[in-house]
């Protein structure tokens, strides 16, 4: 489906729904979110191999819509999301924006992302103003990160991968869209935050006393073994993403409690520059039966 096709206003409509074939050739098809009134904007998703919506798009797609509603002069500096259950990709997302507040120097934004069996997920963003203040950085890019783009290349969609380290504890990765998006931040901000829930999850599950049977391949796959989900997703944007490059991102396990893992982490540019940190909270439930 073009995205300058007109979508259901009615999201229960199943009979047209099951008709629909989105087409989603790049990312900037992905973003191209269509207004549906007042702070109400819907998108569309591709088909995933595991048969639910990627929750990276999801979160992408929100800030798209909150970045609709404030002005040109704010930038995103931190979200937080709360996965509520998962989406399908053969119907479109329903972004819902509730502006919080408009302040001379930040904007906070909630987004309810809809579909027909009720909300998906819950969003919140808030957006600052550039400011000339004291910019220092602690964090290091790691040693083993390699050059921009190295590692072992495992793309999948609108994603490129280039798998640096998948340990105990640890997993890093590059990671980049795979189209040019120009010198425009917010899409690059957009961008960042659908790469960054890639790796997470195998971070957060690799302290697992079982997940040797997965690596060792005594099972096929993480769901032979256990039910597992993201459960929330928070970013902190620090700097802005440079334009078109390769991201690392190097997430670590903080451990498991009560049927949840912890992954916090980083993402770097290139150049070494400290651009964001992300932290994801995961479901990880073994298996009965």
């Amino acid at each position: 489906m073009a995205p300058s096709a007109r979508l259901p206003d009615d999201l229960t409509t199943v009979a047209l729904l099951e008709t629909m074939a989105f087409d989603v050739p790049n990312f900037a098809t992905l973003m191209a979110l269509e207004s549906h009134g007042p702070d109400v904007y819907v998108g569309i998703s591709p088909e995933y191999p595991w048969g639910q919506v990627y929750g990276g798009q999801v979160v992408a797609q929100g800030l798209r819509a909150a970045q609709a509603t404030v002005d040109d002069g704010l930038g995103v500096h931190s979200l937080h999301a709360y996965f509520i259950r998962g989406g399908t990709s053969d119907e479109p997302i329903r972004y819902e924006v509730d502006r919080i507040r408009n302040g001379r120097s930040f904007a906070t934004r909630r987004v309810v992302a809809r579909q027909s069996e009720g909300a998906i997920m819950n969003l919140a963003c808030s957006f600052q103003v550039v400011e000339d203040q004291a910019d220092v950085q602690e964090a290091v890019l790691p040693d083993d990160a390699g050059l921009p783009g190295s590692g072992t290349t495992e793309d999948w969609d609108l994603l490129g991968r280039r798998v640096v380290h998948q340990s105990t504890g640890r997993a890093a990765i590059w990671l980049r869209v795979l189209e040019d998006l120009g010198d425009n931040p917010a899409l690059q901000a957009c961008a960042l935050a659908y790469t960054s829930d890639d790796i997470p999850t195998d971070a957060a599950a690799s302290t697992h006393p079982r997940i040797g049977e997965v690596r060792e391949g005594s099972v096929t796959s993480y769901g032979d073994v256990f039910i597992y989900t993201s459960l929330d997703h928070a970013i902190w944007f620090h700097r802005p993403p440079p334009a078109d490059e390769w991201l690392f991102h190097d997430l670590r396990s903080h451990g498991l409690a009560n049927a949840r893992g912890l992954a916090v982490g980083e993402v770097f540019a290139p150049s070494g520059v400290h651009v964001a940190t992300v932290a994801q909270e995961v479901l990880i439930r073994e298996r009965t039966r």
